[in-house]
Parts: C-alpha cells; sequence; structure tokens
C-alpha cells in the first residue's frame, strides 16, 4: 500500500540530489519504499542494466562531514587539529573527556546535530528527513527482546553504557557551552533527555550508514587489489553520504561505492535485471555483528557468523580434566604472564571471499579450532608439567588434553543457550516469530549451528589423537581412569 508522505519525502529528496552540481542518478533505477521486506529505502532497477554501468555520482561537496558543516568553522576551538586526536572512529568506552580535539567518531556526531536542529536553514534538510528516526539495531531493543539472544556474545557488545558516558563527557558539554551556535535563533532548546536520545539517534545514524571516506587515486596495496574494501579503521574522516546510503547491502551483492578524488561513485558489478535491486556489501559479518551495527539479518551473512569461547570457560573444563590439587594450580598460574592471557577466543568458519561480481561460490566449512586458544591452552599446560611432570609426560598426551578440553568448553558454551537448534529451526521455518524476536533467534540459531560444527570437528581431532595415542603410549582417558 502506498505511503504518500514516505513517498513525497523520496521525491524532494531525489529532487534535491539531482540539483546538486556534479550529481548524477541514472535514468533506470529509481528509489523505491521496500518496508514491506523489512528493509526501509532501498534503489531498484526498472529496466535490465549492464556490467559496470554508473548508476550515480555523489559529489563530496555533499557529504556531511568536518569539511562540508559550517560548524567546525563557527567554534574552531572545539575541532582544532592537535594530532592528538583518535582516528579509530569507535567511540571512547570510558567516555573521559581528553585535552585534545574529539575523535572523528565525536566530531560526526556533533556535527549531525548541529545540522538537525538547524531544521530548514540546513542545506541538507531534505537527506535529514529520509534518515530514520526509529532504529532496529541492539543499542534500542528492550531487556526483554535482548534475553531472546539468549547467550549470544553480541550482546557484551551492544556498550549502551559506554555511549551514554561518551555523550555526557564529550557531546553534552559542547552543545551546553554553544548553545547559541547549535540552537537557531527563537528555536526551543532541549532537554538533557531530550539531548540524550538525539545523540543516540545520530549515534545509530551514522553507525549504520556512514562511510569511511577513502580516495581511489592514492597509492593502492598490491596486496589487497582483490578484496573488497571494508569499514577502514583509521581514515582520516568520516562522513555522511547522501543516496550512496539509500543502498541496502547484502553479502552476496551488485554494486560497489567507488571514491574518487571529487565524488564517489556507484558502479554495477554485474548485469542487473529489471525489479532486482541494487545492494552494496558491507563486509563479511556474522548475522550477530549485522543486527548490532546495521539492525537487520540475512541468510548469505549467517556464512559469516561467529561466537566466542571464555577463557574462564576453558580453565574450569582443564581443572575438571586434569583433577590437580589448588597448590599445582597455583603455581603453574605464577608462572604465566598474566598480561599476555586472552579472556575470549572466536569461534569461526573459513567462509570464503565474495568474487569480483559481488558473487560467493565456496562454501563455509568450519576448518580449524583457534590459533591463539590452541597456543594458550598449550602455555599452560607447560607451566603444570614445568610444576608436576606426571600430569603432562608428552606432546601427544598434551595435544589430547587440549582437545578435550576445548570439545568439552564447546559443549558447555552450547549449552548455555536456553533453547535446542531444532526448537530454534522450528520457529524460523514455520514463520512462528517475526520482527525483533525473528532476528534474535537467527543469530542465536546461527551460533549454535556453528558450535555444532566446531563441536564435531573437534570430536574427529580428538578420536585421531587419541588413536595415535594408542599407538605411542597410554591413552589419557585411560591414564586417568587408572590412576
Amino acid at each position: 500500500m502506498a505511503d504518500p508522505v514516505f513517498d513525497s519525502k523520496s521525491a524532494s529528496f531525489l529532487n534535491w540530489f539531482r540539483s546538486l552540481p556534479g550529481a548524477t542518478f541514472h535514468p533506470d533505477i529509481k528509489i523505491e519504499d521496500l518496508r514491506e521486506n523489512g528493509a526501509g529505502r532501498g534503489i531498484v532497477a526498472t529496466t535490465d542494466i549492464p556490467e559496470d554501468t554508473v548508476l550515480f555520482t555523489i559529489p563530496r561537496t555533499a557529504i556531511i562531514n568536518t569539511q562540508t558543516s559550517d560548524l567546525p568553522r563557527r567554534i574552531p576551538q572545539v575541532f582544532e587539529t592537535t594530532g592528538l586526536e583518535d582516528t579509530d572512529n569507535e567511540a571512547d568506552e570510558d567516555g573521559d573527556e581528553t585535552s585534545g580535539p574529539p575523535d572523528n567518531w565525536v566530531s560526526l556526531i556533533l556535527i549531525m546535530i548541529y545540522e538537525y536542529l538547524q531544521g530548514d536553514n540546513s542545506r541538507w534538510k531534505p537527506y535529514f528527513d529520509v534518515l530514520p528516526s526509529q532504529f532496529e539495531t541492539l543499542m534500542w531493543w528492550s531487556g526483554q527482546e535482548l534475553a531472546e539472544l539468549q547467550a549470544s556474545s553480541i550482546v557484551a557488545k551492544i556498550g549502551k553504557d559506554e555511549a551514554n558516558d561518551m555523550f555526557r563527557a564529550k557531546v553534552l558539554p559542547v552543545i551546553d557551552e554553544h548553545a547559541d551556535i547549535f540552537y537557531p535563533a527563537g528555536s526551543e532548546r532541549l532537554s538533557e533527555d531530550q539531548l540524550m536520545v538525539l545523540a543516540h539517534r545520530m549515534g545509530s545514524t551514522i553507525m549504520a550508514y556512514a562511510f569511511d571516506l577513502e580516495n581511489d587515486d592514492e597509492e593502492a596495496d598490491p596486496e589487497n587489489d582483490d578484496e573488497w574494501m571494508e569499514d577502514k579503521e583509521g581514515s582520516l574522516m568520516m562522513g555522511m553520504v547522501p543516496m550512496a546510503d539509500i543502498l541496502n547491502a547484502d553479502a552476496q551483492f551488485n554494486a560497489h561505492v567507488n571514491h574518487g578524488e571529487d565524488n564517489l561513485s556507484v558502479t554495477t558489478l554485474r548485469p542487473i535485471p529489471a525489479g532486482t535491486e541494487v545492494l552494496n556489501y558491507y563486509g563479511p559479518l556474522g548475522n550477530g555483528e549485522l543486527l548490532r551495527r546495521y539492525g537487520y539479518v540475512t541468510s548469505h551473512h549467517s556464512r559469516y557468523d561467529v561466537t566466542e569461547i571464555s577463557w574462564g570457560l576453558i580453565i574450569s573444563v582443564l581443572k575438571e580434566t586434569l583433577k590437580l590439587d589448588d597448590s599445582i594450580w597455583g603455581k603453574a598460574i605464577n608462572e604465566l604472564d598474566l598480561e599476555e592471557i586472552e579472556e575470549a577466543f572466536v569461534i569461526e568458519r573459513d567462509s570464503g571471499e565474495p568474487d569480483s561480481r559481488g558473487e560467493l561460490h565456496h562454501e563455509a566449512t568450519f576448518k580449524e579450532l583457534p590459533a591463539d586458544l590452541v597456543e594458550q591452552i598449550h602455555t599452560i599446560l607447560k607451566a603444570i608439567r614445568k610444576v608436576s611432570p606426571d600430569a603432562i609426560p608428552d606432546k601427544v598426551i598434551r595435544d589430547e588434553i587440549t582437545l578435550l578440553a576445548i570439545h568439552r568448553a564447546l559443549e558447555l558454551r552450547l549449552a548455555q543457550y536456553t533453547t535446542s537448534q531444532v526448537v530454534d529451526l522450528d520457529l524460523l521455518s514455520e514463520n512462528k516469530v517475526s520482527g525483533r524476536q525473528k532476528m534474535a533467534v537467527v543469530v542465536r540459531w546461527g551460533e549454535k549451528v556453528l558450535l555444532q560444527e566446531a563441536i564435531n570437528f573437534t570430536q574427529e581431532k580428538v578420536l585421531k589423537v587419541k588413536s595415535k595415542a594408542g599407538e605411542e603410549s597410554e591413552p589419557y582417558a585411560k591414564r586417568q581412569r587408572t590412576r
């Protein structure tokens, strides 16, 4: 069903975009309302479009950033470059104030709030009108909704408290000190609570839509010629790119954003049939991370699903497996450099990369355990052997203990989820869930499938090592039973 208000904002935005000096928009594409498909706006081909067609061009002067907004020139003392700025494009976790200028993240939030508050006085007003006011990203989920993710590691990465601290330390004080700049004459000023909501809204908008701005004229890295450019940490500038962010994205895609000296352009990677959506690429993100950053999940991104296993869980399993007394454990721990100890390890598949046409051809398979996890277990087992040589007599037994511990820890990690794969699959295949609950089930089911693959892989490795141990020495499990 058509939405006249929604469509009118899209038309106004397109007219504004076409009026920009240097902007182009191909006649065989259109902005379409895709909310029935779980998306917002998107760009769709109206006729068959050949490969290597430029769909639209965005002049760099149309991008919202520190070079194009008036705010840095109106309060230059806030944006001065001292060489101390943080360029990792992530909000500081501690939220502490610093003596240097704001980092890229905070700078763009301040600029977005400023331009939003200008209303009709901002030259980007038609663009703001098509930016979302509501989000599906995890930052906006209730506690009950987040509970549907069960034991997913992604919950710990949301960072709402850290964002609140950062806003109060680095954003709100600037707005308060320069209120006469941020608020147009005669406009109503927002309360602290209203500003916090606005800061979260702009932060979520930047998280989901901002680009790290590259320049294709810069010297290329020959080692990465065939790799797709993803969000690049440490780039010089972040910016909001009108029209480019209307594109939705998937792990299989058909268009690419090219960064030129004076503009950004979007080009087709292969022929796009009429009626097909034009899709960008956000990188090899699992559905949990895709949901955290962008507020959606897709079947193609499930190949990149990841989960984590904690070192604490590994240690508890090792203690149970080795059955050593506390004094030996204490001496072994004292042998370790605790600053070198990793607290969590990523479980993931070998998922392959999309080809030059944005297509995936390789099956995603679980091929190896995290090397850093195996190495860290070996380190503590070496320390134990130094204290108690009989506990781990040789490398074959060491490898068997390592695999047994990882296998058991993976089983316990899977058991932390409160529903089974079978239950989750039934919920999804029978369409018994929708909205945020469905996305949560997709994430948790994908992580359970991955964990089961890791369990099966490790079990095969255990059998091989036990077979080798049987040939060379007494298997560890038998030694444990006969002690």
